[in-house]
C-alpha cells in the first residue's frame, strides 16, 4: 500500500522568514557596531591586498573568459580588473581568505564571517556605477557597513548552536547563505523574492570539509568562501528573475536540509538578530593562523624570550605540554608530514614551533623555504595538546568567549619554564584598546605592499574616518583601491 504524500505547498520554514524578516526590517543603531565595521572593513580588504603578494592567489584573480570587459562592472580592489558582480565577489572573496588572517567567529561551529565581504562588497560596487550611469545614486559605505554588520550577525548567529562540522559540511555553507540574505536585500528583492533566494541557498550543494583535514588538507579552502560568496550572488540573481523557491527546504520529510545533511537535527538558536556578533568578533591581528592557535602563539613569542634570557635553545627543549580547548584539539593537532602552506596553518605544533625558534609567524613562515627547517618537525614531535574542560566551558561560555592556550616547556636537564597562559587573543573584544591601533599598522602595513605613498595616504583619509566613509559613494571609495 502507498502511503499518502502532501502536495499542500507549506508556508516558509520560520528559519527562512526570521533571516529575511531580519535583513529587511531591523535598523541597526549600534554605534559600536558600526565602527567596528569600520575597522572590519580596512583590516579585510588590507587581508586582500596581502595575498595578491603570492602567485597561487593571484592565478585565480580575473574574469573566467580572458579579456571580458564588463561596463560599470564591479572592481577588484588592488588590482586592474572590472568583473560582472558574481566574479568580481569570488576575486575579492578568495584573496580576503587567502592568508588565514581576516577576522574569525568560533561557536558550535567556527568561520570568518567577514568572507562575505566578497558578495557584499562587489554587489554594492556594481550597483553603484550602474545607477550612476543612469543617472541616479550610488550607494555609500554605510550600506555596505550595514550590510556586513547582517551578513556577520546571520553567519554568526547560526553558528552559536549549530555545528556543521560535525556532520562533515564546512562552515563557508554559512557565507552562502548570509551573503544570499544581503545581497538579495541591495539588489531589490520582495520578500518573498528574498525568502525564495534563501531557500535556494540552503537545496544549493554544500562543500564537504575534506579540503580542511587530513589527508587531504588543500588550498581550496582559501577559496572555498570566495566561491561560497559568489555563489550567493548568483542565487540573489536568479531570484530576482522571479524564480521560484522550496519554502520546507529544511523541514520536508526525507527530502529537507535537516533530514539529509543535519541527522534529522533542527537548528537551536541562542539569541535573536542584532548586532552581536559585529560587536563580539575576533580580529586576526598578530599572526596569520587558525584562530584557535592565536593565544598559543603568542605565548610561544613570549617563550622565545624566556628562552634567550635563560640561556637555552630548541635544542634542550624535552617536552612542550599545550593546555588547551576542545575545539583546538579537534582542528589543528595534528602530527606526520605537512605537505603544503594549507597544512601547515592548521597545525597547533607547527605555529608554536616557528615562533620559539624565529621570534616570529608571518605568511612566508608556512612557505617551503621555511618549512624544510628541521628544527620544525622536531619540535613538533615533542608536543603534546592535553584537554582543559575549564578552556572548553569558557570557550562556549557566552559572556567569555575565551580562546585560551597555556604552554609549559620541560628542558632535558629536567628544568622547566613557568606555564605561559593566554586566555584571550589581542584581537578579542575584551582587548579592543590594545587590539584596534594594531590593527590599524596591519592596515598601514598592507596598503604599503600594493599602492604608492600618495595613493595610501587617500584611502587612510577616508578609511579611518567614521562619518566620511559612511558617507562616501561605493564606486568612489573602491576606485581608491584601483592600481
Amino acid at each position: 500500500m502507498s502511503s499518502h504524500i502532501s502536495n499542500v505547498r507549506p508556508d516558509p520554514d520560520k528559519v527562512l522568514v526570521d533571516i529575511v524578516d531580519y535583513v529587511l526590517n531591523y535598523r541597526v543603531d549600534s554605534t559600536l557596531a558600526l565602527e567596528t565595521a569600520r575597522n572590519c572593513l580596512i583590516d579585510t580588504l588590507g587581508c586582500g591586498l596581502e595575498a595578491l603578494s603570492y602567485p597561487a592567489c593571484t592565478k585565480l584573480m580575473g574574469p573566467i573568459v580572458p579579456g571580458t570587459i564588463v561596463p560599470n562592472g564591479a572592481k577588484v580592489p588592488g588590482t586592474q580588473f572590472q568583473l560582472d558582480p558574481v566574479q568580481a565577489a569570488f576575486n575579492i572573496g578568495a584573496m580576503i581568505r587567502w592568508l588565514d588572517f581576516n577576522d574569525t567567529w568560533l561557536a558550535a561551529e567556527w568561520g570568518h564571517p567577514s568572507d562575505n565581504l566578497g558578495g557584499i562588497l562587489a554587489t554594492a560596487d556594481w550597483l553603484s556605477r550602474n545607477a550612476i550611469a543612469s543617472g541616479k545614486k550610488a550607494l555609500t559605505m554605510k550600506d555596505v557597513l550595514i550590510a556586513m554588520i547582517k551578513a556577520h550577525e546571520i553567519q554568526g548567529c547560526i553558528a552559536l548552536e549549530n555545528s556543521f562540522n560535525k556532520v562533515g559540511l564546512d562552515h563557508v555553507l554559512l557565507v552562502k547563505l548570509a551573503s544570499t540574505a544581503v545581497v538579495g536585500q541591495m539588489i531589490g528583492l520582495t520578500r518573498d523574492e528574498l525568502i525564495n533566494a534563501v531557500s535556494l541557498a540552503f537545496v544549493d550543494g554544500h562543500s564537504l570539509r575534506t579540503y580542511r583535514h587530513a589527508p587531504n588538507t588543500g588550498s581550496r579552502k582559501s577559496w572555498a568562501a570566495g566561491d561560497a560568496t559568489s555563489r550567493a550572488v548568483r542565487l540573489a540573481l536568479i531570484a530576482k528573475t522571479g524564480e521560484m523557491g522550496y519554502p520546507s527546504v529544511l523541514t520536508a520529510k526525507t527530502w529537507g536540509f535537516y533530514d539529509v545533511l543535519f541527522k534529522g537535527n533542527e537548528f537551536k538558536f541562542q539569541r535573536p538578530y542584532g548586532s552581536y556578533v559585529m560587536e563580539n568578533v575576533l580580529f586576526k591581528i598578530s599572526f596569520p593562523a587558525e584562530f584557535h592557535s592565536q593565544t598559543a602563539v603568542e605565548a610561544a613569542m613570549t617563550l622565545h624570550g624566556k628562552l634567550k634570557a635563560a640561556g637555552k635553545s630548541v635544542e634542550d627543549i624535552k617536552k612542550i605540554t599545550i593546555r588547551t580547548h576542545e575545539a583546538a584539539i579537534r582542528i589543528i593537532d595534528k602530527k606526520g608530514p605537512l605537505n603544503n602552506p594549507a597544512d601547515r596553518d592548521h597545525c597547533i605544533q607547527y605555529m608554536i614551533a616557528v615562533p620559539l625558534i624565529h621570534g616570529r609567524l608571518t605568511a612566508a613562515d608556512y612557505e617551503d623555504s621555511i618549512a624544510q627547517d628541521p628544527r620544525i618537525d622536531v619540535l613538533r614531535a615533542k608536543m603534546e595538546c592535553v584537554e582543559d574542560p575549564q578552556y572548553t566551558k569558557d570557550y562556549h561560555d557566552p559572556e567569555k568567549r575565551s580562546i585560551a592556550n597555556a604552554l609549559t616547556v620541560e628542558f632535558n636537564d629536567g628544568s622547566t619554564l613557568d606555564e605561559i597562559a593566554v586566555e584571550y587573543p589581542i584581537g578579542h573584544k575584551r582587548r579592543r584598546a590594545d587590539g584596534i591601533p594594531l590593527l590599524v599598522e596591519k592596515f598601514r602595513t598592507n596598503l604599503a605592499r600594493r599602492f604608492p605613498q600618495k595613493q595610501q595616504q587617500a584611502i587612510l583619509a577616508v578609511s579611518l574616518d567614521q562619518a566620511q566613509l559612511e558617507a562616501m559613494p561605493v564606486n568612489e571609495y573602491v576606485d581608491l583601491y584601483v592600481i
